[in-house]
C-alpha cells in the first residue's frame, strides 16, 4: 500500500519573472528601503535591485490588480479580483499582512489610495456601480461608501492639501468628492468650453484646489475647484496612463512611450522617449511611472520595468522582463544546464537562466508559440506553433534549422525521444507525427488512434513506445517510430517511461479529486528520484504529491501565486527547481525544491512558507486514513441544529397569514387570561453536545445553560434565576474574567450572542449579523474587552468583537470542519487559537481579518479543548484520543496521555491544570503536565448525603470543569451538575434527563410530585416542593413516551416505544404488571377517574386498548381511527373517552367495550371531562395560531379550576388562554424558555404550578402560577395575539394624509401641467422663406423688450442670494420648530432649507446643503453641543449614492455642516432625535420596514439598525435621561426600545392591565420621571406607561388627535398640541404638570375654525407653536398672548404671483383660497384675503391701483388695492384661469384659461366687464401671456409647447415670423419662443421649465422648473442649452417667478412646498 499522506518535502517560491503591465496602471513604486514594489499574478513582489533578491507577499488568493503605497513608504495596500475580493495592507519589509479589508466590494478592487496621514485608505470596486469605499484600514472598518459612477473609474486620489476631499476620474468624467460623516458627496467636474468632455485616465492633486489630470487624447487637464481651468495640449501623443507626484514635481507616462517630467507648476522640465533608447522598440507603452530623487521607474504594457537615472536619461536600465499580452503555454527545460525556455502567444521565445534569475536570450517568431522541447543533447530547440507548423532552432544562436507545416490546427505538445533520434509532434488535428532528427526532420511515422486533440505525450526509456493523452480523456500507446497503435496491453507491462507528464494512468490517479470527472489539470511532471509529482491546474494551484499516487484524492501540499490557469510545470534537469508558467498572467515562477531532510531546518527560517502552506485547506489532514472517531464526538459533529422555521421568520410568516384571516380579525376575540406564570425551576443541564459551559460567578452562584435559558443557580438556597433573552437553544457559554458577566450564543438563522449580567439578568450587549445557523464557541479576552465567537456555518466563521460597543473587529472563515473551542491569548489579545475536528489553528488579528496558521503536528488529531498556559506561546490542547498536546507557538513539543477516551474539558489554574474526560475522571496536574497530582472518579459510592438527586451511572462522561470556592464544578453528559470537594466527597446539585426526547409527563393526584419518562430509557420521579430534586429513577428496556398516576397515586403506568406498557409501584418503581399487545409506540395512557378501574392505552398504530386494572385483562379495543393517536381524555364518569389523532381528527368511544360514538359539537362542551389534554374541539379552537401551517399545538392541559388552558407548541412557546377558548385566534400570554417543541404540559393538583417538558432540550421546567390578585405590575408577562384587531386605530384625515404621503425625490419629478407635443429644444426650426440679404436695407430690428430704466447704464445680474423665505412645513411634518440661544432665535424648515429666524431683527439665515426636501428636524439639548441641529431629508433608494436619504447635522449659528449621514431608509427620514449625552442620533425611515437606526453622528458610524414596525412610525425619541432607551410610536403601535451594544431590543406596549384599553394609533411621545412615558393618540387620549405597561389613560386630553408633545428638561412640565376647535375652556395647546394630571389650555388667536397644532417647544416663559396652517406662533405662558412669527400658505400649490410696479411688495394666490400681500423690506405678511375658492392667477395693473385675480372655477375678480373692495367680477369660463394680464395702457384685461381660450375685456367701459373678443384656434391650454409694449399684441405660451401671437383686441392670429420679430414686448414671461430656447435643459424629458420672467433691464431671464430649480440666464438665449447659474432650495415644481421693480429681487413660488422665496439680485459692477 503506497503512503497516502502528503509528501514531506516542499516548494519555496524563489523568483518571479515578469511584471503586470496590462490592464493595470500606477502599480510600481520605490519603498523607503529603495526596494521596488509591484505585483505579478497573485503575488506582491518586493525587488531589491542592488542585491538582486526578491521577497514575496502571498496573502491574496486571486489576481492582484491595484496597489497603493503608504505615505511612509513601508506599507503597501493591494487589491485583487474575485467574487469576494479583499484588500491586504502589508509590510514591504517583512512581507507580512498588517490588515485585511473585506466584505464590501464585489468583482474586484480597481484602485487604491492612502490619504496624507496614512490613516485612511480609499478603494474603488469593479462592480456595476463602481463603489467607492473609505476605510479606517487599521481597524478594518468602513467609514463611508457610495456608488462611484455608472462607468469605469480609472484613478482616485486624496487631495493632499485639503482634508476629507478626494478626486476620482474615469470614462468621460471626473468627480470631486467630499467626505463628511459617513457620506461621500460628489460634484462632477465641469468641462465647459475649455476642453472636450472625455475620458480621464489619471490624476494628481496640487495646492489651492488645483488638480492635474491626464486625458485619453494626451492632453493634461488642469482643474481649479470643480472647473476646468486650462489644458496642456499634446503633453503626450496619446493617452496618459500614469501620473506620479513627488517633491520635485510631476512625472507622466503615456501610450506614446514617453515619460515627461514637470515642475510643481506643471511647466515642462524634460522628456524621455523610451522608444528611442537602446532597449526601446516600436509600440512601447508606459503604464506606470514613479519619480524619486534622480531615479525614475517605468513600467510598460509589455511587462518590462526600466530604471532611468535622470542625468543619464538615454540609457535606461532594463531591470525586469516578462512575456507580454497573450497566453503563455510553451515551457521546456534544458537537459543539462539550469536553463528554462518559454514561448508565448506574443510570438517570442525566451531563455531564462535559473541561477542568475535573468533573461539571457530572446527571439521573435512569425507565429504564436504553443509548445517547446529541447533535444536530448541540448543542441536543438523545437517550437510548436498555433498555426500547425513547427520550427527547430539551434539553441546556441537561435538560428532556424527547419520550418515544417504538415497540419492546420495548433501543435500542442512535442517531445524528443530519449535516444535523440526522433521528434514526436502532437497536434489539435488528433494525430501525432514522428520526424527523424538526423534525416533533417523527415516525417517517418504517424499515430492516428485518437478521436480528440492531443494534450500530453511521453516516450519510453528505450524510445520504442509513446503514450498519449487526448482531450476526450483517453490514454493510447504507439510503437515507434512507425506509429502503429499497441492494442495488446501485455507487451506494455515492462515498459519504463523516460518522463511522466501525462495526466492519465494508474500512477497518477491520485491527482484527481475523489468524485470529479473534470479535466482541469493542465500539466504534470514526475520527479522519479524523490518520488514526488508536481501538478498545475486551472485554479492557479501548484500541488506537490507523492509519486506514484494510485488512489483518487491523494493528499497534497498546495501553493498559491499564479492567478488563473497554470499552463505548464516542469522540473529542472537536476530536480533543484520547479518552473511553472501562467496562461493569463504571462509570468514564469521559479520554485526551489526543499527535500525532506532540509525542510526540518527550514522551519525556523522562512515565515513565508507557513503562509503559503497555510492555505492547504483540502489537505488539512495530512493523513487520509483518520483513526476511528469516538462515538460521542461523531454524534456531536453530525448535529446540524437546523430548524424548519426560525423564530426570526415568524413576523413575516404572520404577515403572510394575516391576509388570509382578515375576516376573523374583525370579530371580538377572547381576552388573555388574568393570571400568569413565572419560571420557577428547571431540571436539566445541556451536557450532551456542549462543553465547558458551567462556571462559578463572582458571588459563588453557578451559571450554566439549558434549552433557551441561561440559569444562575444558588446552591445554598437551591433556587434558580433565569436569563430569558434568547429565543432558541443556547449552544455555548463563556464567563467574563471578573466572573460577573456571561456570554451565551444561540441557534438561529442570523444567530446572536448575548452578554448579560448574572446579578441583574439584563443584557449588556447583543451581537448579531455575522453567524448563520448558530454560535458554537465563545471566549472572553483576559482584559474582558473582547469576545471571540465561532459560527456553525459551513466555514465556521470566527469573529472577534469589541462586545460593549457591539462592534465586529475582525472576521475570517475558520475551517471547513467543525470547531469545538476558541480561546483568546491571555497575554496578547490580538492572538487566538481554534481547535476542532482534525485541526488546531493559531490566529492573529490583521485589520478586519484574521490570519490563521495550522499547528505543525505530523498527523492532525481532532481537538476537543484547549487552554493557554503560563506564557504567551504555551498552549495545551486535549485530543479525542485522551492525549494532552503541549504546543509552543505553533509547534507541537510533546504529548502526554491523560484519559481513556477523549479529553472533553480542561481548565487552567494558577499553578497547574484540571482535565476531565469521557472516562469520568477529573485529574489535577502540575503546571507542565509532568505529573498528575490527584484524580477524582465520579462514582455513586462517594456521593454526599446532601445531594439533590441520584447519579445514573458511575464514571459519566465529563463535559465541563470549572474551579472556584474550594470546589471543582463538574458537568456531565448525562445532564448532571456535581460539586467535587477537594477532599473527595461529591454533591449532586442539578440534574435532568440525558440526551433523547422527553415526552412523558404526569403530575401526582395529591402530592407535589411529578413523573417523567424519556427516550433516554429512564423513568424519573421529581419532587416539586422547594427541595427540587430527583427522588427516584428507574432504567427501562426501551424509551417511553407517556406515563400516568392512578387516581390514588399508588400506581404509575408507563407506555414504552416498542408497544408495551407497564404499571409500577409509584414509590418503589418496581413492576406490578406489564403487557405487550402493540408494535408501535404507546403515545398516551390514562387511568379512568374515581377508582381508576380502567386504563386506556393509546398507540401509534391507531388503536386504544382498554384494560381492567383489577383483573389485569384487556376488556375493549377502540377501533375506527385511521392515524397515529396523539391524546386521550376520560370524562368524569369514566364512561367516555375522547381521542385525538395526528390528522386532527376527534373521536369518542364508550368504555369499557370501546364502541365508537358520534357526538355533536354542541354536546361535547356540555360533557364534564375529568381532564382536558386534547388539542382539538370548539372549546380550544382559539388556541391554534395563525401560522398553524408551520407549528402545531402539541400539548394542552386545563387547570383544575377549569379557568386557564395551558398549551405547548412546536416553536417552544408556552401559552395561557382563558377557557373556553372559542372563536379563532384568541389573545394569550406567551412564554419562551423551551427551545424547540414543547411536548407536554400539566398543572399540579392544586393549580399552583405548571410543569412542562421540552422534546429535544430534555428539560423539565416548573412554572409558578400567579393568580390575578397577586399580580400588581409584574413585568414578566408577555401578551400577544397573532393578529392585531383591525377595528381599532381610529381615524383622522390629517393622520391619514401624513401616513399616505409618498415622498419622491426632485430628480424624479414629472410634469406639473398636462403638457402635450414636442419640447422646444427638440423642435426642428423651419428655415424662413425670405432669408434676408447680408446687407439689410430694412429698419434696424427693434428691442425685444421694452426696458424701463433706459437712461441709466444697464447692468446684467450676476447672481441671486436667498434673502427671505415665507413658508413653514407644518402640514405633513411635526416637532420641527425649536428655540435656539435661550429663545433669541427660532429654527424651522420648509422645502429643502433650514431657516434660523432672529426674533429681534426678523432676519433669516439659511442652511442650504440639503439636496431635497427636509422632513424632520431636532436640536441637541446637551450643553456640550449648543445649537447643533439634525435634519433628515427625502431620498430615493438607500444605495448610499447622492440621492439616498441623508441626515445633516449642522451648527445653526455658523451653518457649518458637522456630519452627513447617508442612510438606508429608502424614501426618506421621518424622525430624528438626539440622546441624552448628545452623542447618539436616532433616525426612523419611511422605507417599507420603517427601519430604526442609531448613529454616532460625529464619526458618521452606524451603531445599530433594525426593522421598526410593519406600519408607519411617526416619531421615535430617546428618553431625555438616557443613551440607550427610546420609544417609537406610530400606526397602532408603541414600542419601548433598548440599545444593547449593537443590537436593538424592543418590547410592545402591554395594555391588558386596563380594562377595555385598545391599541390606538399613537402620534406623539413625552417622558416623565421614574420611567414614565406618555403617548398621544389619534383619539385625543394620552396613554401613561410605566416601563412598557399601560398604567393610566388621560381621556380626551384634546378633542382631536394629539399631534405633538414636548418634555421640558428644566422642570419636567409637558406641553401637548392637538387638533381642536377653540372654545372657552379648551384650546389646541395645553401645558401640563409632570404627571399629566393638571393642565392649562391656551387659545391660538388665528381665526381658524379648527386649530391644528403640529409642533410645540417651550422656552423661558414662552411656548412656540407650529400649526398645520403654516403659522409659527409664540404664546406667553403668563398672559396667553399670541404673537404670530411666521405665516405661509397652508395648501398649495401657490399659482399666482404678482409684483408691484413700483414698491417692493408682491401678491401671491394659492390653492388654499387666499391672496396674501407680502412686504420684502419689512420681511412679513401685510394682509390676507380669503376668497373662498382656490385662486390661480394674479396680476397688478400698470399703476398698481388694481389687482386682478383668476380663480380655479373660471371666475375672475378685480380688487381696488386701496380699499380691498371688489371693483368687478365675472365668470365666463368653467375651468381654471391660468393667467390674467392688464395691458400696459390699462385699457384691456386679458384672461387665459384651460379652455384653450383668451378672453379680452375692455376696462374703460367700467366694472360690468363685458367680453369684447377672444382668441380662437389655440391648440391647448394657455400657460403664460404677455402684452406688447404698445398694447396691440399678446403672446401666449400653450400646453402644446407652441407660442402664438394674437392681435389685440381683434383676437386675430399673426403668423408671419418677420412681423412677430418686430414686436417689442412689455413683459416676457413665456417659456417658449426662439429667444428662449436656451432655457430648456437636456434632462427635461419628463419634467419641464414651468415659468420664466425677463428682468426689467431686458438683460436676464430667470426660470423655474419641475425639478425645483431657479436658473438665471442671459437674455435673449437662442442657443440650445445656454450657460446659466442655478439656485436650489425649493421642492419640486416651481409655479411662478417674477422680478420686482428695479430688478432688486426675484420672487419664486413653490408648488409642492407652498413657500415663497425672495432672492436678492447681485448686479455686475459698472
Amino acid at each position: 500500500m503506497a503512503d497516502r499522506t502528503a509528501p514531506n518535502c516542499h516548494l519555496r517560491l524563489e523568483w518571479v519573472y515578469g511584471y503586470r503591465g496590462h490592464q493595470c496602471r500606477n502599480n510600481l513604486y520605490y519603498t523607503a528601503a529603495k526596494e521596488i514594489v509591484y505585483f505579478v499574478a497573485g503575488v506582491g513582489v518586493v525587488y531589491n535591485t542592488r542585491e538582486h533578491k526578491q521577497k514575496f507577499y502571498l496573502g491574496h488568493n486571486d489576481d492582484i490588480i491595484s496597489l497603493a503605497l503608504h505615505p511612509e513608504r513601508v506599507l503597501v495596500a493591494t487589491g485583487q479580483v474575485g467574487k469576494e475580493p479583499y484588500i491586504c495592507v502589508w509590510d514591504s519589509y517583512t512581507v507580512q499582512t498588517v490588515s485585511i479589508l473585506k466584505d464590501v466590494h464585489t468583482h474586484g478592487i480597481a484602485c487604491l489610495a492612502f490619504d496624507l496621514e496614512g490613516q485612511c485608505l480609499v478603494s474603488v470596486g469593479l462592480d456595476s456601480k463602481n463603489t467607492i469605499c473609505v476605510w479606517d484600514w487599521r481597524r478594518g472598518k468602513v467609514l463611508a461608501a457610495a456608488p462611484g459612477h455608472t462607468d469605469r473609474i480609472f484613478d482616485i486620489s486624496w487631495d493632499l492639501y485639503q482634508p476629507s476631499k478626494l478626486v476620482s476620474c474615469g470614462v468621460k468624467h471626473i468627480k470631486f468628492w467630499s467626505l463628511c460623516g459617513n457620506a461621500l458627496t460628489p460634484k462632477r467636474g465641469v468641462f465647459g468650453k475649455t476642453g472636450d468632455l472625455q475620458t480621464i485616465l489619471c490624476l494628481a492633486c496640487a495646492k489651492d484646489e488645483v488638480t492635474y489630470s491626464g486625458a485619453l487624447n494626451g492632453d493634461i487637464y488642469v482643474w481649479k475647484g470643480i472647473n476646468l481651468m486650462r489644458t496642456v495640449q499634446g503633453a503626450h501623443g496619446s493617452g496618459i496612463f500614469s501620473m506620479n507626484a513627488c517633491e520635485e514635481g510631476f512625472a507622466t507616462g503615456g501610450r506614446d512611450g514617453c515619460v515627461r517630467l514637470w515642475d510643481l507648476n506643471f511647466k515642462p522640465i524634460t522628456v524621455i522617449d523610451l522608444r528611442e533608447t537602446d532597449q526601446g522598440y516600436k509600440g512601447l507603452s508606459v503604464r506606470s511611472v514613479c519619480w524619486r530623487g534622480d531615479h525614475i521607474l517605468v513600467g510598460t504594457q509589455d511587462s518590462e520595468i526600466f530604471e532611468v537615472v535622470v542625468h543619464d536619461r538615454n540609457k535606461p536600465f532594463l531591470i525586469m522582463q516578462g512575456h507580454c499580452e497573450g497566453e503563455l503555454w510553451a515551457l521546456a527545460v534544458h537537459p543539462t544546464k539550469p536553463l528554462a525556455m518559454t514561448g508565448s502567444d506574443d510570438r517570442s521565445v525566451r531563455i531564462w537562466s535559473l541561477i542568475d534569475h535573468a533573461l539571457i536570450a530572446r527571439c521573435n517568431m512569425e507565429e504564436p508559440i504553443r509548445c517547446a522541447a529541447v533535444s536530448t543533447d541540448g543542441i536543438h530547440l523545437a517550437l510548436g506553433m498555433k498555426d500547425g507548423s513547427f520550427t527547430v532552432l539551434r539553441v546556441r544562436d537561435m538560428t532556424e534549422v527547419v520550418h515544417i507545416k504538415d497540419r492546420k490546427e495548433a501543435i500542442h505538445e512535442l517531445k524528443y525521444s530519449p535516444d535523440g533520434a526522433h521528434l514526436a509532434v502532437g497536434s489539435n488535428d488528433n494525430s501525432v507525427d514522428v520526424y527523424g532528427v538526423v534525416q533533417r526532420y523527415k516525417k517517418v511515422g504517424e499515430c492516428i488512434g485518437s478521436t480528440s486533440f492531443i494534450t500530453h505525450m511521453d516516450w519510453s526509456t528505450d524510445s520504442k513506445y509513446l503514450q498519449t493523452n487526448d482531450g476526450s480523456g483517453r490514454r493510447l500507446f504507439y510503437r515507434m517510430p512507425s506509429g502503429k497503435e499497441v492494442t495488446n496491453r501485455e507487451e506494455l507491462k515492462l515498459v519504463q517511461w523516460a518522463s511522466w507528464t501525462c495526466v492519465l494512468g494508474p500512477e497518477v490517479n491520485g491527482i484527481w479529486p475523489k468524485y470529479s470527472d473534470i479535466n482541469d489539470i493542465n500539466s504534470v511532471d514526475a520527479n522519479f528520484n524523490n518520488q514526488v509529482l508536481v501538478t498545475a491546474d486551472d485554479y492557479g494551484l501548484v500541488k506537490l504529491m507523492r509519486y506514484p499516487c494510485i488512489k483518487k484524492g491523494a493528499k497534497f501540499k498546495k501553493y498559491l501565486g499564479h492567478s488563473a490557469h497554470i499552463t505548464n510545470a516542469r522540473w529542472s534537469h537536476d530536480y533543484q527547481w520547479v518552473i511553472t508558467i501562467g496562461g493569463a498572467d504571462h509570468s514564469v515562477f521559479q520554485w526551489k525544491f526543499v527535500p525532506e531532510r532540509k525542510s526540518k531546518e527550514a522551519l525556523h527560517i522562512a515565515p513565508q512558507e507557513t503562509l503559503a502552506d497555510s492555505n492547504s485547506e483540502e489537505s488539512d489532514s495530512d493523513q487520509s486514513d483518520v483513526p476511528e472517531m469516538d462515538s460521542e464526538i461523531e454524534q456531536e459533529t453530525q448535529l446540524t441544529y437546523r430548524r424548519q422555521v426560525y423564530k426570526e421568520d415568524l413576523p413575516q410568516l404572520k404577515e403572510q397569514c394575516k391576509e388570509k384571516h382578515r375576516a376573523t380579525a374583525m370579530k371580538k376575540r377572547e381576552r388573555a387570561p388574568g393570571s400568569g406564570i413565572k419560571l420557577h425551576f428547571i431540571h436539566g443541564y445541556r451536557g450532551y453536545d456542549c462543553r465547558s459551559n458551567l462556571f462559578y460567578t463572582q458571588t459563588g452562584e453557578i451559571v450554566y445553560h439549558v434549552a433557551a435559558v441561561g440559569v444562575v443557580y444558588n446552591r445554598q438556597q437551591n433556587t434558580q434565576r433565569f436569563y430569558m433573552g434568547h429565543d432558541d437553544d443556547i449552544l455555548c457559554l463563556a464567563i467574563h474574567p471578573l466572573k460577573d458577566f456571561v456570554a451565551t450564543g444561540q441557534v438561529g438563522r442570523d444567530s446572536s450572542v448575548h452578554i448579560w449580567d448574572t446579578e441583574t439578568l439584563k443584557p449588556m450587549s447583543v451581537l448579531k449579523g455575522f453567524h448563520q445557523l448558530g454560535v458554537c464557541a465563545l471566549d472572553f479576552s483576559a482584559d474582558g474587552k473582547r469576545l471571540a465567537s465561532v459560527g456553525l456555518d459551513d466555514n465556521h466563521t470566527i469573529v472577534l468583537w469589541d462586545w460593549r460597543k457591539g462592534e465586529k473587529l475582525s472576521a475570517m472563515r475558520g475551517s471547513k470542519d467543525k470547531i469545538f473551542v476558541v480561546k483568546i491569548n491571555t497575554y496578547l489579545p490580538d492572538k487566538l487559537i481554534t481547535a476542532g475536528v482534525k485541526h488546531m489553528k493559531f490566529w492573529h488579528k490583521a485589520g478586519g481579518g484574521l490570519i490563521g496558521r495550522k499547528g505543525n503536528m505530523g498527523k492532525t488529531e481532532t481537538m476537543m479543548c484547549a487552554v493557554y498556559g503560563w506564557s504567551e506561546e504555551m498552549v495545551f490542547s486535549g485530543t479525542c484520543t485522551g492525549d494532552i498536546c503541549i504546543w509552543r507557538d505553533m509547534f507541537l513539543m510533546k504529548t502526554v496521555k491523560a484519559h481513556d477516551g477523549p479529553v472533553f474539558s480542561m481548565h487552567a489554574l494558577e499553578k497547574g491544570f484540571v482535565t476531565g474526560g469521557k472516562d469520568g475522571i477529573v485529574a489535577l496536574w502540575d503546571d507542565t503536565f509532568e505529573r498528575c497530582l490527584k484524580t477524582y472518579a465520579i462514582k455513586r459510592a462517594v456521593l454526599a448525603p446532601g445531594s439533590k438527586g441520584l447519579l445514573l451511572e458511575d464514571n459519566p462522561s465529563i463535559r465541563a470543569i470549572s474551579l472556584g470556592h474550594g470546589h471543582i464544578l463538574v458537568g456531565t453528559k448525562n445532564g448532571e451538575i456535581l460539586e467535587v470537594d477537594k477532599s473527595g466527597p461529591i454533591t449532586l446539585l442539578v440534574q435532568g434527563h440525558m440526551e433523547g426526547e422527553v415526552w412523558g409527563l404526569a403530575t401526582h393526584p395529591h402530592l407535589p410530585l411529578c413523573a417523567t419518562v424519556s427516550d433516554d430509557k429512564t423513568l424519573r420521579i421529581w419532587d416539586l416542593s422547594p427541595s427540587h430534586c430527583m427522588l427516584a429513577v428507574r432504567k427501562l428496556r426501551k424509551g417511553g413516551r407517556c406515563c400516568c398516576f392512578s387516581p390514588d397515586g399508588k400506581a404509575l403506568a408507563v407506555g414504552l416505544n416498542d408497544g408495551s406498557f407497564l404499571i409500577v409501584n409509584a414509590d418503589t418503581l418496581e413492576d406490578l404488571v406489564s403487557f405487550h399487545h402493540r408494535k408501535d409506540i404507546i403515545s398516551d395512557i390514562k387511568f379512568s377517574p374515581g377508582a381508576g378501574k380502567y386504563l386506556a392505552v393509546a398507540s401509534g398504530d391507531s388503536f386504544v386498548d382498554i384494560y381492567n386494572v383489577m383483573s389485569s385483562k384487556r376488556v375493549g379495543v377502540c377501533k375506527g381511527c385511521l392515524n397515529y393517536i396523539t391524546h386521550l381524555d376520560w370524562d368524569k364518569r369514566g364512561k367516555l373517552l375522547q381521542v385525538n389523532t395526528v390528522a386532527k381528527e376527534q373521536f369518542f368511544f364508550e368504555a369499557p367495550r370501546g364502541k365508537r360514538q358520534t357526538i355533536p359539537a354542541t354536546e361535547v362542551e356540555k360533557i364534564d371531562w375529568s381532564t382536558w389534554t386534547c388539542v382539538l374541539g370548539t372549546s380550544i379552537e382559539g388556541a391554534w395560531p395563525v401560522i398553524s401551517e408551520v407549528t402545531e399545538v402539541t400539548a394542552a392541559c386545563l387547570s383544575y379550576d377549569r379557568r386557564v388552558l395551558a398549551t405547548g407548541d412546536d416553536l417552544g412557546y408556552i401559552k395561557l388562554f382563558r377557557y373556553p377558548v372559542k372563536g379563532k385566534y384568541a389573545k394569550f400570554k406567551r412564554y419562551v424558555a423551551h427551545s424547540t417543541h414543547v411536548t407536554n404540559v400539566r398543572w399540579t393538583h392544586d393549580d399552583g404550578l405548571l410543569v412542562t417538558v421540552g422534546g429535544t432540550d430534555t428539560c423539565l421546567m416548573i412554572w409558578a402560577h400567579e393568580s390575578e390578585s397577586l399580580r400588581e405590575f409584574k413585568l414578566c408577562d408577555s401578551e400577544e395575539s397573532d393578529i392585531e384587531s383591525e377595528d381599532d386605530g381610529g381615524y383622522d384625515s390629517d393622520v391619514t394624509r401624513e401616513n399616505e404621503i409618498n415622498y419622491t425625490i426632485k430628480a424624479l419629478s414629472t410634469n406639473m401641467r398636462p403638457m402635450t407635443g414636442v419640447k422646444p429644444h427638440l423642435q426642428l426650426k423651419e428655415p424662413s422663406v425670405d432669408e434676408r440679404p447680408p446687407v439689410s436695407r430694412a429698419l434696424p430690428q427693434p428691442e425685444k423688450l421694452q426696458t424701463n430704466n433706459v437712461g441709466k447704464k444697464k447692468r446684467p445680474i450676476e447672481d441671486l442670494v436667498l434673502e427671505l423665505v415665507f413658508g413653514y412645513r407644518g402640514n405633513d411634518c411635526r416637532n420641527n420648530v425649536h428655540y435656539l440661544n435661550e429663545g433669541a432665535d427660532i429654527i424651522y424648515h420648509t422645502a429643502s432649507v433650514g431657516i434660523v429666524l432672529n426674533l429681534t431683527t426678523s432676519c433669516q439665515s439659511f442652511y442650504v446643503e440639503h439636496s431635497d426636501d427636509i422632513l424632520c428636524l431636532t436640536i441637541n439639548q446637551h450643553p456640550k453641543f449648543p445649537n447643533v441641529v439634525a435634519t433628515g431629508q427625502v431620498g430615493d433608494t438607500g444605495d448610499m449614492s447622492a440621492t439616498s436619504p441623508s441626515i445633516h447635522v449642522w451648527d445653526a449659528m455658523t451653518k457649518q455642516t458637522l456630519s452627513v449621514l447617508r442612510c438606508f431608509h429608502s424614501g426618506g427620514v421621518c424622525s430624528v432625535s438626539f440622546s441624552a449625552t448628545g452623542k447618539l442620533l436616532l433616525s426612523v425611515g419611511l422605507d417599507p420596514e420603517h427601519t430604526i437606526t442609531i448613529w454616532k453622528w460625529q464619526e458618521g458610524a452606524k451603531v445599530a439598525s433594525r426593522i421598526g414596525h410593519t406600519q408607519r412610525i411617526f416619531v421615535a425619541e430617546f428618553r431625555p435621561d438616557s443613551d440607550t432607551l427610546f420609544v417609537s410610536v406610530g400606526i397602532k403601535h408603541v414600542r419601548f426600545w433598548t440599545l444593547a451594544g449593537r443590537a436593538l431590543l424592543c418590547k410592545k406596549g402591554v395594555l391588558s392591565t386596563i380594562e377595555d384599553a385598545r391599541m390606538q394609533t399613537m402620534l406623539s411621545v413625552a417622558f416623565g420621571a421614574n420611567n414614565l412615558t406618555f403617548t398621544g393618540t389619534i383619539s385625543g387620549d394620552v396613554c401613561v406607561w410605566k416601563e412598557h405597561i399601560l398604567v393610566r389613560i388621560v381621556a380626551k386630553a384634546h378633542t382631536g388627535p394629539v399631534f405633538t408633545m414636548y418634555t421640558t428638561l428644566r422642570d419636567g412640565l409637558i406641553v401637548t398640541g392637538g387638533k381642536e376647535r377653540p372654545s372657552k375652556e379648551g384650546g389646541a395647546l395645553k401645558l401640563w404638570d409632570q404627571e399629566l394630571k393638571r393642565c392649562r389650555a391656551f387659545r391660538l388667536e388665528t381665526g381658524q375654525i379648527i386649530d391644528c397644532v403640529r409642533s410645540v417647544c417651550r422656552g423661558k416663559g414662552k411656548i412656540l407653536v407650529g400649526t398645520r396652517n403654516a403659522e409659527i406662533i409664540e404664546v406667553g405662558e403668563k398672559n396667553a398672548a399670541c404673537n404670530i412669527l411666521v405665516n405661509g400658505h397652508m395648501d398649495g400649490p401657490i399659482w399666482g404671483l404678482g409684483t408691484h410696479p413700483s414698491r417692493d411688495v408682491f401678491l401671491s394666490a394659492a390653492e388654499d383660497g387666499t391672496v396674501r400681500l407680502w412686504d420684502i423690506p419689512e420681511k412679513k405678511m401685510l394682509n390676507k384675503v380669503n376668497l373662498g375658492h382656490p385662486a390661480h392667477a394674479i396680476s397688478y395693473s400698470p399703476e398698481g391701483d388694481m389687482v386682478a385675480i383668476g380663480m380655479k372655477n373660471g371666475e375672475f375678480i378685480i380688487l381696488l388695492v386701496a380699499s380691498l373692495k371688489i371693483w368687478g367680477k365675472k365668470r365666463d369660463r368653467r375651468s381654471p384661469i391660468q393667467d390674467i394680464r392688464f395691458s400696459p395702457n390699462s385699457c384691456y384685461l386679458a384672461v387665459g384659461s384651460t379652455e384653450c381660450a383668451v378672453d379680452f375685456y375692455d376696462l374703460t367701459l367700467g366694472p360690468q366687464l363685458n367680453r369684447i373678443n377672444c382668441c380662437r384656434d389655440i391648440p391647448s391650454f394657455v400657460m403664460q401671456m404677455d402684452f406688447s409694449a404698445d398694447s396691440s399684441y399678446v403672446q401666449l405660451s400653450t400646453g402644446a409647447y407652441k407660442r402664438l401671437v394674437y392681435e389685440v383686441p381683434s383676437g386675430k392670429q399673426i403668423t408671419e415670423q418677420c412681423h412677430i420679430d418686430r414686436i417689442t414686448w412689455a413683459t416676457w414671461t413665456s417659456v417658449l419662443g426662439d429667444e428662449v430656447v436656451g432655457i430648456w435643459s437636456r434632462n427635461a424629458d419628463k419634467a419641464d421649465v414651468t415659468c420664466a420672467c425677463v428682468s426689467h433691464s431686458g438683460l436676464n431671464i430667470v426660470t423655474g422648473d419641475d425639478f425645483g430649480m431657479v436658473k438665471l440666464f442671459e437674455f435673449p438665449c437662442p442657443e440650445k442649452f445656454a450657460k446659466h447659474k442655478r439656485f436650489l432650495g425649493h421642492s419640486a415644481h416651481l409655479t411662478n417667478v417674477r422680478f420686482t421693480n428695479g430688478d432688486r429681487f426675484v420672487v419664486s413660488a413653490g408648488g409642492d412646498d407652498r413657500s415663497l422665496f425672495v432672492w436678492r439680485c447681485v448686479h455686475a459692477p459698472h
